[in-house]
């Protein structure tokens, strides 16, 4: 396998960098070491940056389309990553995952329907539902035997008051890769009731090693005319900057009415350089995702092992998928104020806040090790030695 170099540490600062330059914005102090907004310190693969390298050359960046091999390109690595033969006319875009859910919801509900989500779940599905005026349903996941589920009861009486469901998957941030027979339930349940799902999937390429990710369009026709898929190279190939996404919708009704929202606002044209960019890193970017996997992988695995050996009071909930850790706070006895002040002020390390994903977050906080292993490293130095100060 060809070596790519995580190792690295790469100084962002300066950059503009929201995870960065945005610290004491969001924390207060510029001292933290900032796991929390999920991009990675990771470069991006080679070829994505000779593609941009090459593209910028040229002295002008006027309008621009999207040419069949942009299109290809997602129809071929979506069939060599994970099995599903995705039609070329299926294909529309989006300038973000988040945008493309908040045309869906402006797109198939009005002001008062009922729109399902399952925290906690990636904030700006709170937002999609709340400053749309829809009425927010709450199918909240089911927490056994430190291991989250779908509540498959209550989700069959949600139904029936909804008209769409926002799901995550895999699922940001409790790191479940559903499974098979969950998504075909999940599925099968919206159709019956006639909810249209809109899936993030902005995660799947991320699925990490003895897990697999499953489509949810892709296990039938009857549920994949039910679903809108949105998937993107950002948090695979680390160009959440480049504003480039897809959203894929078999059904030919729904993908019309999708445009129509996606034209009223006049923003199809897309950004000339994550076009560019999608086509790189999906063309050529196997052997670095890869790497990629295996590595924070390693990550994971080392933030496990610290924490059952130094700090058992912590629990860092099965990551299936993502490279976002669910760390469990809740046997520490911090409340959430305590927690929030112990990560930021005492161990100095820029997390997110498990309360912002909804009922069923508090007590927890999602960190993210896309990062060199020697950051993982001093990350959990920094929370265990402020833990041994915090109960003396």
């Amino acid at each position: 396998m060809q070596q790519f170099d995580f190792d690295r540490v790469i100084d962002r600062r300066g950059t503009h960098s929201f995870k960065y330059d945005g610290l004491k914005k969001i924390f207060g102090r510029e001292d933290v070491l900032p796991m929390w907004v999920a991009d990675m310190d990771f470069a991006v693969p080679p070829a994505v940056q000779e593609a941009i390298r090459r593209r910028a050359e040229h002295p002008i960046y006027g309008y621009t389309f999207r040419p069949e091999e942009y299109y290809k390109s997602i129809v071929n690595w979506i069939g060599r990553r994970h099995g599903w033969r995705v039609e070329r006319e299926w294909i529309r875009y989006s300038p973000g995952i988040v945008p493309a859910i908040n045309m869906a919801v402006q797109g198939f509900t009005e002001p008062g329907d009922g729109v399902i989500l399952q925290s906690p779940v990636y904030h700006p599905f709170f937002y999609a539902i709340n400053l749309n005026h829809r009425k927010l349903l709450n199918n909240q996941l089911i927490e056994k035997d430190g291991y989250y589920l779908v509540d498959f009861n209550d989700l069959a009486e949600k139904v029936k008051e909804a008209k769409l469901l926002l799901l995550s998957n895999p699922h940001n941030p409790v790191g479940r890769s559903w499974d098979e027979d969950e998504l075909r339930n999940l599925g099968e349940i919206c159709a019956e009731n006639d909810v249209l799902i809109v899936s993030d999937e902005i995660h799947a390429d991320l699925t990490l090693p003895g897990h697999r990710h499953v489509p949810l369009a892709s296990l039938s026709e009857e549920i994949a005319a039910h679903t809108i898929t949105c998937m993107a190279p950002s948090k695979t190939f680390n160009l959440a900057g480049l504003s480039t996404s897809s959203v894929i919708i078999p059904e030919e009704k729904t993908r019309e009415r999708f445009e129509e929202v996606v034209e009223s606002l006049h923003i199809g044209m897309g950004n000339l350089f994550g076009m560019e960019a999608s086509m790189a890193a999906y063309d050529h970017g196997d052997a670095w995702l890869d790497a990629l996997l295996e590595y924070v992988q390693g990550n994971v695995d080392y933030a496990r092992t610290f924490l059952a050996e130094k700090m058992p009071e912590v629990t860092l909930f099965p990551t299936e998928a993502t490279y976002l850790l669910w760390l469990d706070f809740r046997r520490t006895g911090m409340d959430a104020e305590t927690l929030k002040h112990f990560m930021t002020e005492e161990a100095k390390v820029g997390g997110n806040d498990g309360a912002m994903y909804g009922p069923g977050g508090e007590g927890f906080v999602r960190l993210n090790v896309a990062c060199p292993r020697t950051v993982v490293e001093e990350a959990f130095d920094r929370i265990y030695n402020a833990w041994i100060k915090h109960r003396s």
